[in-house]
């Protein structure tokens, strides 16, 4: 019996035959189908990512006319920092590292960001950015994002201001632990506005959101009132609001917007209140299981990201990369996995960039 080469969810490579990556892809749609309660994949969606898992090239490609627009995060640091963060370790500044996204990888746009890739070690150096910034968009011509992490977890002890609210939990403190993220939530507020009227003043275009999410509600809370308040001081500038799980996990568990409770929130979900708060670009985000199969994975993935396309009126840029996406949890992801996810997002889940 014939069997073919794919991944498991770690990287692995392994072999499988024509029945258990169908039994794999079966097994995903209904995974995500009943944790996040939206359609399965159809018969037909089934059989065609089966094509692809099985496609006997390396690498596989979309068909011409179904290209979609790249943005992505961490910006410069791709080009400059070394393989174990994901980069290629070219020595150069910043400035130049955009220019290599324009003229040598002819990216659809480039992201601006610090090493320091979060919004409060970056506030106090915000003139800094200015400069760089202003430097960038003299060289370029293509879109330029501003990237950077709410991580609302840097505004908690020992780095920030207010007591660590999962000390506070074990100890049965829950009122002191939710008065903690909201003043961290708060504290956060004032600094994406801080920071990015500032970079707008110079002409920034765009701005990544990017692992919202990642201190969970508070986390989601924070972001969608920053994103309403951006709008409102920065009108024409287009915000990206990239997620970092599947799932809002309720640290907080009471925090509503637009009188929806945000923990347990899945993907479908989160993009009304993204649309709602005014995001331009909505970046849904699927976790990888490594221990199951690249089938089961993307089938899982594209369950939940196909439903987000369907209800969303903003264009969504699934988050494709280490660990998300249907793509093996590896710091340089294999080119297999990774291109086959990219077709099948594209293709069977309709998204319009990644």
């Amino acid at each position: 019996m014939e069997e073919y080469l794919t991944r498991l969810g770690d990287g692995k490579p392994i072999r499988q035959t024509k029945k258990q990556i169908y039994d794999d892809l079966n097994e995903g749609t209904k995974n995500m189908a009943e944790k996040a309660k939206v359609p399965e994949l159809t018969s037909g969606d089934l059989e065609y990512i089966a094509e692809i898992i099985m496609a006997p090239t390396r690498i596989v490609s979309v068909k011409p006319g179904n290209e979609v627009v790249m943005t992505h995060d961490v910006g410069p640091l791709k080009i400059m920092a070394d393989q174990s963060n994901s980069g290629v370790n070219v020595p150069c500044s910043r400035e130049q590292a955009m220019s290599i996204y324009e003229r040598i990888i002819a990216s659809d746009s480039a992201e601006l960001g610090h090493i320091d890739y979060s919004f409060k070690p970056v506030k106090p150096i915000v003139s800094q950015e200015q400069s760089v910034l202003q430097n960038v968009l003299q060289m370029t011509t293509l879109p330029i994002f501003y990237g950077a992490m709410p991580n609302l977890g840097l505004y908690y002890a020992p780095d920030g201001p207010f007591p660590e609210p999962i000390a506070l939990i074990r100890n049965r403190k829950m009122e002191d632990a939710k008065a903690a993220m909201n003043g961290a939530a708060e504290r956060f507020i004032e600094d994406i506005l801080y920071m990015t009227t500032r970079l707008y003043a110079v002409g920034l275009d765009a701005l990544n959101i990017d692992t919202t999410a990642a201190a969970g509600d508070p986390d989601f809370w924070a972001v969608l009132h920053g994103t309403e308040k951006l709008k409102k001081e920065c009108p024409e500038l287009c915000i990206e609001m990239g997620m970092s799980g599947e799932f809002i996990l309720g640290f907080h568990g009471e925090l509503k917007y637009n009188n929806v409770r945000l923990a347990g929130l899945w993907p479908h979900q989160q993009v009304k209140l993204a649309e709602k708060a005014g995001a331009d670009i909505f970046g849904p985000v699927v976790n990888t299981k490594p221990g199951k199969s690249f089938a089961f994975n993307i089938a899982r993935a594209t369950t939940a990201v196909k439903e987000c396309v369907k209800v969303s009126k903003i264009p969504i840029h699934v988050n494709m990369g280490m660990g998300v996406g249907g793509i093996p949890m590896f710091e340089t992801p294999p080119i297999d996995a990774v291109t086959r996810a990219n077709k099948t997002m594209i293709e069977v889940a309709g998204v319009d960039g990644v």
